[in-house]
């Protein structure tokens, strides 16, 4: 099954303005924001608007996600109380540390999808136990969290983010393990376009399916960057092509325009031009 979920924005679900014109934006996924965004003062209207909005609804194709407050805050239980038969797609939920936490949560979050954020030190030494609930809940996709485990590992976020590329790829290789999807953490610098791109590419180059983001100038590159390339799509389908001409029947390696192609390179292949063709027709 192709999901699209390159570009998911997180917009305070206390911002009329922005509820608004979450509706006509070209993301892939709406993130209606009760945690990090919203001031405690807001947190009752931000849930209160939330909901009136998943119930309005108009936001067409994009997939309409809620984050919840915590379990251990003021605001988490009523959160998903009043978010789990409000009609959103999915209602994500933060600071997972364990396999313990996803069933918490999965209990109180209704016929949705469970989304995580993965930001917490715990969750880096529980990637696989966390990833593995997606066989007994409605868990679909981990959302990494890189400000707030850099906060808790007192670590800094350079250019290259060095010191999460090892937790980046056992999330990835956990993800894809259980079959789930999984979102890379915000770029922070809105204004650095340069850097917002090569940050999408090296998400892309670790296997993340999407990134979230802060501001909706960030959203036409995110696409750009998570979709195939022409260059790609015509590889895929000059692999496709080789191993249906009738003279390659029962082969196993072909090589195709000077490189080598195996079996495993044929389902990929098939998975790019679907996932080509599925960009294509939100574009």
């Amino acid at each position: 099954m192709i999901r699209i979920r390159r570009s998911a924005l997180y917009l305070p679900a206390s911002n009329p303005r922005a509820l608004a014109k979450a509706r006509t934006l070209p993301c892939d996924v709406v993130i209606l924001d009760l945690e990090d965004a919203v001031a405690p003062e807001e947190k009752a209207a931000a849930r209160d608007a939330a909901v009136i909005a998943a119930r309005d609804g108009g936001f067409g194709d994009r997939l309409l996600v809620a984050r919840a407050n915590g379990l251990d805050t003021d605001w988490g239980a009523a959160d998903l109380a009043a978010l789990a038969g409000a009609g959103f797609d999915a209602i994500l939920v933060p600071k997972i540390a364990s396999a313990a936490d996803v069933a918490r949560y999965a209990a109180l979050t209704g016929d949705a999808e469970l989304w995580i954020m993965i930001e917490t030190c715990g969750s880096l030494f529980a990637l696989e136990p966390i990833a593995a609930m997606a066989g007994s809940t409605r868990l679909t996709t981990m959302v990494l969290g890189t400000n707030d485990l850099a906060k808790e590992m007192r670590a800094r976020q350079g250019a290259d983010r060095a010191p999460f590329l090892p937790f980046l790829s056992f999330a990835v290789a956990a993800a894809r393990l259980h079959g789930l999807d999984i979102l890379d953490g915000v770029y922070n610098a809105i204004d650095d376009d340069a850097g917002f791109i090569e940050a999408c590419q090296q998400s892309v180059d670790y296997g993340c399916d999407g990134r979230t983001l802060i501001h909706p100038s960030q959203i036409a590159a995110c696409n750009a960057a998570f979709a195939p390339d022409d260059a790609s799509v015509r590889r895929a389908q000059a692999i496709v092509a080789a191993f249906a001409a009738p003279e390659n029947a029962g082969k196993g390696a072909l090589r195709v325009d000077g490189t080598m192609a195996e079996r495993l390179h044929l389902d990929e292949a098939r998975r790019t031009i679907a996932f080509a063709t599925a960009c294509a027709s939100r574009a």
